[in-house]
């Protein structure tokens, strides 16, 4: 899976999840390299919005055809909106997996962000992975 695409300015965590910090808003998803280890997706649980959520702590879950996992938040933060799309079509998960943001978050601290991987150590932390 070293051919997995690897997004320019974003933050990812050991668990493969990213986050895209635009101004007052952060928005969560799954790499590429997760979608491809997940295989097929199946079905994604999202939270309701007003959710907090804590960093590294579960927000939902993915089901694949061959694996479920859930879903850990990069940071914390408040939910204030789900991406409805993938919930309806999850495919789009394996499609893109970095325009197929899984929810949108408020009032995070940015701070947490600095502490999560850019993407050169991403990169070289799925090859080791290998």
């Amino acid at each position: 899976m070293s051919d997995a695409k690897v997004q320019e300015g974003l933050k990812y965590t050991e668990k493969h999840e990213w986050v895209k910090i635009d101004g007052e808003a952060a928005f969560f998803g799954i790499s590429d390299y997760a979608q491809s280890a997940l295989g097929d997706i199946v079905f994604v649980d999202l939270p309701k919005v007003g959710k907090k959520l804590k960093a590294k702590e579960s927000f939902g879950a993915i089901e694949s055809v061959k694996a479920a996992d859930d879903l850990y938040a990069p940071i914390g933060g408040e939910v204030s909106e789900t991406n409805s799309l993938i919930t309806k079509d999850p495919s789009l998960v394996n499609k893109d997996a970095y325009s197929a943001w899984m929810v949108k978050v408020i009032n995070f601290s940015a701070d947490e962000s600095a502490k999560l991987m850019d993407s050169s150590v991403y990169k070289d932390y799925i090859k080791n992975l290998e």
